[in-house]
């Protein structure tokens, strides 16, 4: 299930204050897969604005529906500092995990207790594969994924079943180098970022 409907914000207003923070560019990009787009998200732009990032946080928090939550995890990097934001916002624990040899774990002493609640938290959200494997270290510790939120759903399907609530759905058009129209056009490619757009 999806939900965009969030109390204190409008999609209008989220996109727009992204774009105005540098998170949401247009022009002509490469993706990580290679193909090529006419926008590109870098949401860590947004968390260089800890008064924006508070704003998303609570306007996230106030969204949620009536529930415990515990505490909330987020995978590292990206989901850190937006899930510390929703955390503080909900007077609730924070955790966040990191892969180990490219397996997602829990290190630095954190921990899930069994029976408790937790809201996963991202920054952005494609297919979902971080969260998946956030869901599944909570559940293998015998507690409950609550909800998953994040800044912004980059549309597609999901591979996880938890309700994702979203601040900003934005489905990012994307073409074969071979097909792309600006490539012909000659207009310079760029390619922002150490790792491009990272599909999460």
């Amino acid at each position: 299930m999806h939900n965009d409907r969030f109390a204190s914000l409008t999609q209008k207003e989220v996109h727009d204050s992204l774009v105005q923070a540098g998170a949401i560019l247009s022009g002509h990009f490469v993706l990580t897969s290679g193909r090529h787009s006419d926008k590109y998200v870098q949401c860590a732009r947004v968390l260089e604005d800890s008064v924006l990032t508070t704003k998303l946080a609570q306007a996230a928090v106030a969204a949620l529906p009536e529930q415990r939550i515990d505490r909330v995890a987020s995978p590292a990097v990206g989901g850190i500092i937006i899930g510390f934001a929703v955390a503080q916002a909900l007077g609730v624990k924070f955790i966040f995990t990191e892969r180990e040899q490219g397996v997602m774990t829990l290190r630095r002493s954190f921990d899930v207790p069994a029976g408790s609640r937790v809201l996963v938290v991202e920054d952005v959200v494609t297919t979902g594969g971080s969260v998946r494997e956030v869901i599944d270290l909570i559940e293998a510790a015998e507690a409950e994924a609550v909800g998953v939120v994040s800044i912004i759903d980059r549309g597609g399907d999901k591979k996880f079943d938890v309700e994702l609530q979203s601040l900003l759905r934005l489905e990012v058009e994307s073409w074969e180098p071979a097909s792309c129209m600006q490539c012909s056009s000659g207009v310079p490619v760029d390619s922002p970022g150490s790792r491009r757009l990272a599909v999460k």
